[in-house]
């Protein structure tokens, strides 16, 4: 494995890891958005084709934690359920982050974060009713949030929370399932980034050297979630998100 020092400049692991730190902070404090956060801020220094499959291998590392932690609370009917879509988005999603150009990757992400950002803002002012949903909307929301994510390297798992939500789970179960989802989830993507050749030895450099910084930022993250209602946290991190999103497409 080459020397991370010489593979990546001092800027570039410096920014890495404030990123990488950032990002587990917030998920630490929401229980989801890690790839969302850090994909876009990672972008403006690292090729997409590195910084989808980085971000993908450091979170599966916390999802195999979590997936040990919290099996016994899994809601395994939903589970199944959205299991079969999840694996058909990520196959979908695959095929196109390896055929598109890096540069119209940047332009999709920067699109997709102002859509994302917008619709956060929206419901944060205007307010929404408690969704109900049927079993029937796993197929799309599921299909549609792998997709996403193997093709942005997060954010379509919004899409599963909320069908979560709908459904009632309570809190322990959602968490507990989601994490299991998303541990095979992980699996299918990091399985499809390596046959596609997109690990290599400069990227695995970069996980190893990134995972302290995912560790104390999740911890950090726990630390300080009951500090700032969930109303202000959405709304600073829309904020964050749509200025991610514009300078990617003005990049």
């Amino acid at each position: 494995m080459p020397d991370v020092f010489t593979a990546f400049t001092f800027a570039q692991l410096a920014w890495a890891a404030g990123v990488v730190f950032g990002a587990y902070v917030v998920r630490g404090m929401s229980g989801f958005g890690a790839g969302l956060v850090a994909t876009p801020l990672l972008a403006f220094l690292l090729p997409m084709t590195m910084v989808v499959p980085t971000t993908a291998l450091i979170v599966f590392i916390l999802f195999i934690f979590l997936t040990l932690r919290d099996r016994q609370q899994v809601l395994w009917d939903e589970f199944k359920r959205l299991l079969p879509p999840t694996l058909v988005g990520v196959a979908g999603g695959l095929y196109l982050f390896t055929v598109l150009d890096n540069r119209l990757l940047l332009k999709l992400l920067g699109g997709f974060l102002l859509v994302y950002a917008a619709y956060m803002l929206i419901t944060q002012w205007v307010g929404t009713k408690q969704l109900q949903m049927s079993t029937k909307w796993a197929w799309p929301l599921g299909f549609l949030g792998a997709f996403i994510d193997s093709l942005f390297g997060g954010g379509g798992g919004m899409l599963v929370v909320i069908y979560m939500h709908a459904r009632g789970v309570g809190k322990a179960e959602f968490r507990a399932t989601l994490a299991a989802l998303w541990f095979v989830e992980m699996i299918a993507r990091i399985g499809g980034y390596t046959l596609a050749g997109f690990y290599t030895q400069s990227t695995l450099a970069l996980v190893a050297v990134m995972l302290p910084f995912m560790v104390l930022g999740t911890w950090m993250g726990e630390k300080i979630n009951a500090r700032i209602s969930q109303a202000t946290f959405n709304k600073i991190l829309a904020v964050m998100l749509m200025l991610s999103g514009a300078s990617l497409l003005l990049k």
